[in-house]
Order: C-alpha cells, then structure tokens, then sequence
C-alpha cells in the first residue's frame, strides 16, 4: 500500500490536468486552482526542509573543521541574516533585505556568470579542434559568426564576397552570420527543443501509468 496509494494519486491527478486543458468547465477549473495551491502550500513547506537539512548538513562540518569549513560559515551566516532582514524589515524595494539583494547577491551571481565565460572559452577551444570534417563545420561556422559579431571583424566584413543575401533570402541581412543564425542555427535548436517536449511528454506518461516510479525513492 504504501507503493500503491502514491501511484494512484499521481494517475489519477495526472490524468485530470491532462483533460483540464481539454474542457472548458469552470468546475474543473476551480479544482486545477485548489491543486495548485495545495502545491504551492507543500513548495513552501519544502523551502523549510531544505533550511533544515542545510543547517544540518553543514553544522557537523563546521563543527569538525572538516574541508571547507570557512565557507560553511559564511554560508549559514548570509542565510541567517538574509532570514532576519527579510522577516524584520520586508523584502520590498529600500528594505535592508532589498540593499543586500541588489547590492551584495546580484553582483556575485554576475561575477559567477562572468567566470562561467572563461570556462565556455576554454571548452570552445577544446572542442573546435579541426580533427573531423565535422569539427572543421562547426570551427567554420563559428569563426564566421564570431567575426560578424566582433567590431574588429567588420571592419573588413564588407570586402568578402558574400557579406550580403538576397534580398528575400530567409535571414536577410547584410551580414552573413545573420543567416547562419536564423536558417540552419536555428533549424537546430528547434530540432532540439521539440525532441525535449517529446521527452517530456513520453516522460509524463511513464509517470501518470506508473512506468517511472523513481520518485517513489526505489528503482
């Protein structure tokens, strides 16, 4: 029972979303609101479990001075304050919590994203090593778009023979990286993301029929 009861609550709830979309009563549309409320009552009950198991995680650590302990402290600090300031004050523009968001959190979220670009860097560099004709495709292409995007590049982008498209061409542009970023780019990405809905779909399925019990913490 203890397996069965969590996979009839996930048919039956699965199901019911899925016919939601389907029928245009309001009865059932106060439902799908209820559900969803119940669903952000049990998402803020998560966010307390996590605070849990993030001070008890990191406690012992400190505590025994393990690896990395320092950071563990300030962790727990700038969570306790951030707690303070936010249940004190409020969390609305000129509140305390509203400076230390704006003014300490974005700028290390930019800072962490600005490092991220080094590390793409260096994988582009790893990975645009012309060893398969199939490489030397994607170096190509790379190094065309880079150059219509950099102003060095176009300051002799207009000299090569193929910097315009004709006009009507899809991608009309008078840069040729534009073409290559709305004709085969992004033929590509939507290749990918329709294969990702496809995946989401067969993967809600698997869970609604019970396929997929890995939420239940076994297989």
């Amino acid at each position: 029972m203890k397996k069965t009861a969590p996979l009839i609550i996930t048919f039956v709830l699965g199901v019911f979303m899925v016919l939601e979309r389907l029928t245009p009563l309001r009865a059932v549309a106060d439902v799908k609101t209820n559900l969803y409320n119940v669903g952000m009552s049990i998402m803020a009950a998560t966010y307390l479990l996590g605070l849990a198991n993030l001070v008890a995680v990191n406690v012992p650590i400190i505590r025994r001075r393990q690896e990395d302990w320092p950071y563990k402290i300030v962790l727990l600090l700038g969570t306790a304050v951030m707690l303070v300031l936010g249940f004190g004050w409020g969390i609305q523009p000129g509140t305390p919590y509203y400076w230390m968001f704006d003014n300490v959190y974005v700028p290390l979220q930019a800072t962490m994203f600005a490092l991220l670009a080094f590390f793409i860097a260096s994988a582009a560099f790893r990975a645009f090593r012309a060893r398969t004709p199939e490489a030397a495709l994607l170096l190509g292409a790379a190094m065309l778009v880079m150059i219509g995007r950099v102003p060095v590049g176009q300051l002799f982008w207009n000299y090569l023979p193929f910097h315009h498209i004709p006009d009507g061409a899809p991608g009309h542009s008078p840069f040729f990286w534009s073409w290559i970023m709305n004709v085969p780019n992004l033929a590509g990405k939507r290749a990918i993301l329709i294969g990702a809905a496809l995946g989401a779909v067969s993967t809600g399925l698997r869970v609604i029929l019970g396929l997929e019990r890995s939420y239940l913490g076994g297989e």
